[in-house]
């Protein structure tokens, strides 16, 4: 059985989000990315608390693309250091799951 998973990665803006989604969806890396923000981010940098409003993307792949998804974010991503974390998906109906598989290269 094949794994799926979903990546989330934040952006600064609602345009560099879209880019990378649009990108990842093109290149058939992704089956689907949600853009949800804007959020607000707490975090430390370079020793620094920061608080930031930062847009969330949500992208439905495949577990074995993660390395091609994650290389794509970061030639895409403006950040140093960008969010790019995978969560399993552990369930989902057939038909969804098969038109992720269906989506992809």
């Amino acid at each position: 059985m094949k794994s799926y998973i979903q990546i989330s990665t934040t952006t600064a803006t609602k345009e560099d989000a879209q880019k990378i989604a649009r990108y990842l969806v093109e290149q058939k890396l992704a089956a689907c990315a949600q853009i949800l923000g804007p959020i607000e981010s707490t975090y430390t940098w370079k020793s620094q608390i920061e608080t930031a409003n930062e847009w969330l993307c949500l992208i439905k792949t495949r577990e074995n693309l993660f390395s091609k998804v994650e290389a794509a974010i970061k030639k895409l991503h403006p950040y140093e250091t960008p969010e790019i974390i995978a969560v399993p998906i552990k369930q989902g109906s057939a038909q969804y799951l098969q038109w992720i598989e269906d989506s992809l290269i």
